[in-house]
């Protein structure tokens, strides 16, 4: 397509801890950018707490995609 793909893990799962292996999928086949639920307490979110990432859990979750994304982008590049 055209337009570009964003991917929302948190909602599409709806679990925290399905987040960072959605993502990292997501990215790899391609996404262009992701939509991240992320709280820096999320059991005293008012919305969405069973799918929030911590903060220390986003920048986990960023180094590990942007890596993905850095091998990938070079794939594309060598074909």
């Amino acid at each position: 397509s055209h337009l570009p793909v964003i991917v929302d893990p948190s909602h599409g799962t709806g679990t925290a801890y399905m987040v960072t292996p959605l993502a990292r999928a997501a990215v790899a086949v391609g996404a262009d950018g992701l939509m991240i639920e992320v709280h820096n307490q999320p059991e005293l979110a008012l919305s969405d707490s069973a799918q929030a990432l911590t903060l220390s859990q986003y920048a986990e979750l960023v180094a590990e995609v942007r890596a993905i994304h850095q091998l990938t982008a070079s794939e594309k590049k060598n074909t």
